[in-house]
């Protein structure tokens, strides 16, 4: 199994993120924001998950401004998203299955 078959919250977050283009702070932020709290992704796990997601071609840097890196999704890293969604409502439809006794 590759790295990316199953995504971490902090990971799965960062890519949700990054349907707009937002650099690292933009980023801790809306997570922290979209989550409650919940889910909250420091500076160093977030920029090791970016600079992990560039080299395995996830994400792109749209610019450099004023030393701060902008980010954005592409279309791999669209799908990787898209998959971890299968993957994860596999996982609810499973417990479902077994809660409700069938």
């Amino acid at each position: 199994m590759g790295y990316f078959d199953k995504l971490t919250q902090p990971m799965f977050y960062v890519l949700l993120s990054l349907y707009e283009k937002r650099h690292g702070y933009e980023i801790m932020n809306f997570i922290k924001e979209l989550t409650n709290e919940r889910v909250v992704v420091g500076p160093g796990t977030l920029y090791n998950l970016l600079s992990r997601f560039l080299e395995a071609g996830y994400i792109d840097i749209v610019t450099e401004k004023d030393n701060k890196k902008i980010y954005i999704i592409n279309d791999n890293g669209k799908k990787l998203v898209k998959r971890e969604i299968e993957r994860l409502n596999q996982l609810i439809k499973d417990a479902n299955n077994i809660i409700k006794g069938g």
